[in-house]
């Protein structure tokens, strides 16, 4: 009897998934992790219509007795039963854009110091310092706007309005009169609070640039500037862009700290320097001694902020998107 030669010896038939037992293993563990993770991303998406269809309920009554006359009434006068939102939503979004005009810039600013400038012992000082601003609460905020900040800035208000007052485009925006408690200093101290999570997002972004772009950039001639213009920019604007719409929600939900230095006056106007109100402070403000319709308006209140949010992320999802915005694929 001879022995089997090499070329007789076979392999044995591979099991589907793997071989033997330990492949059947993988496999179930593959297929329950998979599930897990699909029902983990679908619970978000649940939990938000949940939120939607709950608070649009309770907000129906004041949806139906002003319809669309409460996202473009500008009257808010519960003793009547007049709700219009109007000047709510403008001082939102007033107070959200001075917070992304003064925070965008000092956040891209940072980032850059922190990714290309500062030594390393300097760099881990100054992202403690920025990550233990992230934390701190937000009536903090508030209170130093109401006591510290609003006195200050009055006197800057009244110098600006003072020299705004006689030039017919710039007295709409920055006449008088003017309020400590005000649009302004609402946005700053949003832009206070705004500043470290796009600080930290858009440095994240800047350390994902590849080293190559930035030696080729300098092996060219460029300088420091050159290349964080030609090589950083281009490479991490999808992310800047994501950044700074995550920041202007956290701006447009911030509840306590505009609540306590916007001023709480509800009027429809484009005097930054005036007081006023937005939707987060005015539910905060009122949602404990409202009743009835008066109640299911502030709700309805909560429901437009909800449906402003996720159009920005909409937005930021499609510039982020765009051919134009995003790196091209494969570039290192």
């Amino acid at each position: 009897m001879t022995a089997p030669s090499a070329l007789d010896l076979k392999p044995p038939d591979p099991q589907p998934g793997g071989f033997g037992l330990a492949g059947n293993r993988r496999t179930r563990a593959d297929s329950l992790f998979k599930g897990l993770a699909l029902a983990s991303g679908l619970s978000v998406l649940v939990v938000l219509a949940l939120i939607a269809v709950s608070t649009t309920q309770k907000a129906w009554p004041a949806l139906r007795a002003e319809g669309v006359g409460f996202v473009t009434g500008s009257r808010f006068a519960p003793n009547v039963d007049i709700y219009g939102a109007l000047a709510f939503i403008s001082g939102t979004m007033i107070i959200s854009a001075i917070a992304l005009v003064f925070a965008v810039p000092v956040s891209i600013g940072i980032a850059l110091f922190l990714s290309e400038l500062a030594p390393r012992r300097l760099r881990q000082i100054v992202i403690y310092i920025i990550d233990l601003l992230a934390a701190v609460p937000s009536v903090v905020f508030g209170l130093w706007g109401l006591i510290v900040l609003a006195p200050v800035m009055l006197k800057v208000y009244d110098w600006i309005a003072d020299k705004a007052d006689p030039i017919p485009v710039l007295n709409v925006f920055f006449g008088g009169p003017v309020n400590g408690r005000s649009f302004f200093t609402a946005g700053l101290i949003l832009a206070l609070m705004i500043t470290p999570i796009v600080t930290s997002l858009t440095r994240e972004v800047f350390d994902t640039v590849p080293p190559g772009q930035k030696e080729a950039a300098f092996a060219l001639g460029a300088t420091r500037w050159e290349m964080i213009r030609g090589a950083m920019f281009p490479h991490s604007r999808a992310g800047i862009i994501g950044a700074v719409m995550l920041g202007l929600g956290r701006a447009m939900g911030e509840t306590i700290a505009a609540a306590l230095v916007i001023g709480s006056s509800a009027r429809l106007t484009a005097h930054v320097f005036s007081s006023g109100d937005a939707m987060a402070a005015v539910i905060a403000n009122q949602f404990g001694e409202a009743g009835g319709i008066h109640r299911s308006a502030l709700i309805a209140m909560g429901v437009v902020l909800f449906a402003m949010t996720i159009i920005v992320n909409m937005i930021a999802r499609a510039i982020v998107g765009a051919p134009h915005i995003a790196p091209a694929k494969g570039r290192r």
